[in-house]
């Protein structure tokens, strides 16, 4: 409480839910397996299994019909949602080349 500087204790910001989104583009039109890697990959990261999103309307420019794979999505919330974040500040972003810390702003 004193690190945030809040005399109430619910004006204190609470990590509610990461959601972890992954596109995989035209590569999912022309090869099927491609969504199955991605989704293997997304499953180890997340330590979930992803939701599949599909395409609402289809794009003639892009060769895409409605509900094709578009994309895979992790909805992280509670525990696995703290870990993960752990985690991403503790493992993951400290071996970006440029990373500089994550700013206490949010």
């Amino acid at each position: 409480m004193q690190k945030m500087r809040t005399e109430n204790i619910m004006a204190a910001p609470k990590l509610v839910k990461i959601v972890v989104n992954c596109g995989v583009g035209r590569e999912a039109i022309a090869d099927k397996k491609v969504v199955e890697k991605v989704s293997a990959q997304l499953a180890v990261i997340t330590g979930q299994k992803p939701a599949v999103t599909r395409a609402k309307r289809a794009i003639s420019s892009f060769k895409l019909r409605a509900g094709d794979a578009i994309g895979l999505k992790v909805t992280l919330r509670g525990r696995r949602c703290a870990d993960f974040f752990t985690r991403l500040v503790a493992i993951a972003l400290p071996r970006v080349r440029d990373f500089r810390g994550v700013p206490g702003s949010g």
